[in-house]
């Protein structure tokens, strides 16, 4: 995976990703809600988000990820970190209490999950994740539930990023395997055309050879320029093809840096990575 063309060192761990020119950074005069989009703000940010569940107590605390075009962005850490949570918060599916998530410039804050799918989000969940009754194919067409144009063009192109779902396409996706459901639920994400990708643990109960095959697929679609941010426990492999990496220990940002960073990083290995 050497030859991914976004692998290097733009990562930095002071965390201070919401100003990366300082605290002199002038901002845009241009108005989203009641905030200003900064000049160099990452295409994605979810910007020191403090929030929980409903009425519950924060799980977030001043967390901030981000994402810029064409990047992996992977987010680690122990069970219970957040690292979920703080992708459900960037997506509209939990209270952001304090804080701001903005996509290219917007802020999205207050918008619904439906109307950040609109906007351009595109959002893989962990589990209940395809509809399992219907064919591979109907998956893919539900995906495309937003467009109004033909999009057959689009589910060409997944074919081609998932060949093996078009040899299934008539197939229920309930019968498929773990790994091919997965690529089912990124590939009707895909069908809306995203700005950006959100993955909640993609590689979750599949086998290595499989994880490695979608993690293959995933820097493929970095390649054409989206933004993927990725929530993932395989730790070590995420980070082995993360442009940039969040470690997150209980709902705070503990470490932040390029992949090839946190895996040199002793503290992190130490804490995170078994040494």
């Amino acid at each position: 995976m050497s030859d991914n063309p976004y692998q290097d060192d733009r990562g930095n761990k002071d965390r201070s990703i919401t100003n990366k020119g300082g605290s002199s950074l002038e901002t845009v005069d241009q108005r989203f809600g009641n905030s200003k989009a900064l000049i160099n703000d990452p295409f994605l940010i979810g910007d020191a988000m403090t929030g929980g569940y409903g009425k519950g107590p924060d799980i977030l605390h001043s967390c901030t990820i981000a994402a810029e075009k064409g990047e992996i962005a992977v987010i680690v850490g122990p069970n219970g970190a957040g690292k979920s949570t703080a992708m459900k918060a960037v997506f509209g599916m939990l209270n952001v209490n304090e804080g701001a998530v903005r996509l290219d410039g917007e802020d999205i804050t207050h918008l619904t999950p439906q109307q950040r799918v609109v906007k351009g989000m595109g959002f893989v969940p962990q589990t209940s994740n395809i509809f399992t009754s219907m064919t591979v194919e109907e998956n893919l067409e539900m995906g495309a539930f937003i467009r109004r144009d033909d999009f057959r063009d689009t589910m060409a192109q997944i074919y081609d990023l998932f060949p093996i779902l078009k040899d299934k396409r008539n197939q229920a996706a309930g019968e498929l395997s773990g790994g091919q459901r997965q690529q089912v639920a990124v590939g009707r994400a895909l069908m809306t055309q995203p700005k950006v990708l959100m993955l909640d643990e993609p590689t979750a109960g599949v086998s290595p050879i499989v994880m490695d095959e979608l993690f293959d697929r995933i820097i493929e679609v970095a390649r054409t320029g989206i933004p993927i941010l990725m929530v993932e426990q395989n730790a070590r492999q995420a980070l082995e093809i993360a442009d940039k990496a969040y470690v997150l220990v209980q709902g705070r940002n503990a470490h932040t840096g390029t992949g090839k960073e946190l895996l040199a990083d002793p503290e992190v290995r130490r804490s995170f990575l078994g040494g």
